[in-house]
């Protein structure tokens, strides 16, 4: 796993470090503990793009002003199970897990819940959401639209974010299945450690500014990623659709800035030149299983589905199906034993926010 290339860093020790930087910028120690379990989640989970990779450009959101450490949510719509929140442009991290709650707390009064969010910044991965519901014996749903990076189906200008879902459903004595994709062919942070990388990425991922298939992870920048699917004939105006949902459901639903409106995250993204809403835009939902069955009869039917897809016959050349969720969940035993690999860029990165905050990284 970790190589010339790679530090292997306890998770722990990685947890201390963002939560300590949060607080430097003024974050209230629950909330900074908060905002470091996201980051330390997608870390363990494998989704390296979404974990400690990110925070560089928090603290520099935090430098310019643009988040609100000691943000105030505040329910600015509400009826029964569903509400709209307002961030007060609070960090994503912190604005997310809060919306989420109220979704699960709606969801054990009326069954279910659902909460669209505006005024709020980057949430991290969307699967840590759902995966608390699980934790209630919930259905969790959970998606966010980000800064336009993606162009439409046969556009050659980017509108829409890389706009994940995700949703998962919890298991019996298996582990749960966990669904979370990017509407996009691929999540844009996977581009940016090829960059770092140097590496090229595959043909189908992005277009340069000609609108040309291009393998240099760098001309996203002046081009765009492509949405799910590539192309018509390979199924790209299905993740197209899917993108509009969460654009939809995440910022027009509740005031947010969608589509091409949406706020940068990173300094390097051109804004807006105009504004729609406020911030960017999250959607949480949460469901009673209780309602639709019994609990552990629910868990042993995924069980169940499980088992026939994972005695799937295989391809040449695999050992067995996927089922949603299997690598993150691999990830996650091995890394808590061996640790993070954090590539050398990551580590150059955090030894400068040490240096710029005073907050010591050692491992």
């Amino acid at each position: 796993m970790a190589g010339p290339n790679y530090l292997l860093c306890p998770s722990a020790v990685l947890s201390e470090f963002s939560a300590q930087v949060f607080m430097h910028f003024g974050v209230p120690e629950h909330d900074a503990w908060q905002a470091s379990d996201v980051l330390s989640k997608a870390d363990l989970r494998g989704i390296d793009s979404h974990g400690v990779a990110r925070l560089r450009t928090y603290v520099d959101m935090f430098k310019i002003g643009r988040l609100n450490p000691n943000p105030k949510l505040k329910i600015i719509r509400e009826k029964k199970s569903v509400a709209t929140v307002d961030g007060d442009s609070g960090l994503g991290l912190v604005v997310g897990p809060k919306a989420n709650e109220i979704a699960m707390e709606k969801a054990s009064q009326y069954g279910s819940g659902w909460v669209s969010v505006c005024n709020t910044n980057h949430y991290g991965i969307a699967s840590y959401y759902p995966l608390k519901a699980l934790e209630r014996d919930m259905i969790g749903w959970s998606m966010t639209n980000s800064s336009r990076i993606v162009v439409p189906l046969w556009g050659a200008e980017r509108r829409l974010g890389t706009n994940p879902i995700s949703i998962a459903f919890p298991g019996f004595k298996n582990p749960p299945i966990v669904i979370d994709l990017a509407t996009s062919v691929v999540a844009f942070g996977k581009v940016e450690i090829a960059k770092r990388e140097g590496k090229k990425i595959p043909e189908g991922w992005i277009i340069d500014q000609s609108g040309n298939h291009s393998t240099l992870p760098e001309d996203v920048y002046s081009g765009g990623l492509l949405p799910l699917g590539g192309t018509r004939e390979m199924g790209g105006h299905k993740g197209y659709c899917l993108s509009s949902m969460v654009d939809i459901l995440s910022c027009v639903l509740s005031g947010a800035n969608w589509g091409p409106f949406a706020p940068p995250f990173a300094l390097f993204e051109e804004a807006p030149k105009e504004s729609v809403g406020k911030g960017i835009g999250h959607f949480f939902g949460a469901m009673e299983i209780e309602g639709f069955e019994d609990v552990d009869v629910f868990k042993k039917r995924i069980d169940h589905w499980i088992e026939v897809f994972r005695n799937t016959k295989p391809v040449p050349g695999r050992d067995a199906v996927l089922i949603p969720g299997d690598p993150e969940h691999e990830q996650e035993k091995v890394r808590n034993k061996e640790g993070i690999p954090v590539i050398e860029a990551v580590v150059e990165d955090l030894n400068q926010i040490a240096r710029e905050t005073g907050v010591p990284f050692r491992v």
